[in-house]
């Protein structure tokens, strides 16, 4: 089965990324109001570039001087179902299975737009009209992030 991730990302705002296995790297949309569980929310989803599989584990501390400078953990994960892919027209529909994202999303490319995309949840059993996001890096995980992060010589 494929594997999804949806990163906490707190780099100069905090956003989410989310991450589809498709084709032997990771598909990846930077969202920054993050993914919802209510149908009516239709969240921009910026498309960056892929990334390795190995990055679906990543925790930790992305040190200063780099892309995404900040502090990186998983908020959900888990396997998908591909229902279609289809990136000429720009939609993509999957079934996810994870802890906290449940259920049918499309993504949608915006018209005339290149990496804008829309994530939307479908209406179906685990749609949640009253679903609210919540960060999980609390200051004392961010505190223990950033005293193992191993030191980086960005010269």
């Amino acid at each position: 089965m494929p594997l999804f991730v949806c990163h906490e990302h707190h780099s100069r705002r905090l956003h989410y990324d989310f991450r589809l296995e498709i084709g032997g790297t990771l598909k990846s949309w930077a969202i920054p109001k993050g993914p919802s569980l209510a149908p009516k929310d239709k969240r921009l989803a910026v498309m960056v570039p892929d990334h390795p599989l190995e990055y679906g584990t990543f925790e930790g501390i992305i040190p200063q001087g780099y892309y995404g400078a900040g502090a990186v953990v998983i908020w959900d994960s888990g396997d998908f179902d591909l229902i279609e892919y289809d990136m000429e027209k720009g939609r993509i529909e999957f079934f996810l299975k994870g802890r906290k994202l449940k259920g049918v999303f499309v993504l949608t490319r915006l018209k005339g737009k290149d990496k804008e995309w829309l994530m939307i949840k479908k209406n179906d059993e685990h749609a949640d009209s009253s679903f609210v996001l919540r960060p999980q890096l609390t200051d004392a995980r961010l505190k223990t992030l950033r005293e193992a992060a191993p030191p980086c010589d960005t010269d």
